[in-house]
């Protein structure tokens, strides 16, 4: 069943904490996400480990 996390992430453009959510369908997941404070994307990569743990990446689109 999946679940949908809040993971805060800090925006690789302007610096501010924002929250997104991921969910654990995919043990590895790629997906843009703009920035609710300074509307720039964000390449979010989001891994789900066998335990269901979440972790996310945030990075510019240019990296």
């Amino acid at each position: 069943m999946p679940e949908i996390f809040e993971v805060t992430i800090s925006c690789p453009y302007c610096g501010e904490t924002i929250s997104v959510l991921v969910d654990n369908t995919l043990p590895q997941q790629n997906y843009l996400e703009d920035c609710y404070v300074c509307c720039r994307p964000i390449v979010l990569d989001v891994s789900v480990d066998s335990d269901g743990q979440v972790a996310v990446q945030a990075r510019n689109e240019n990296e």
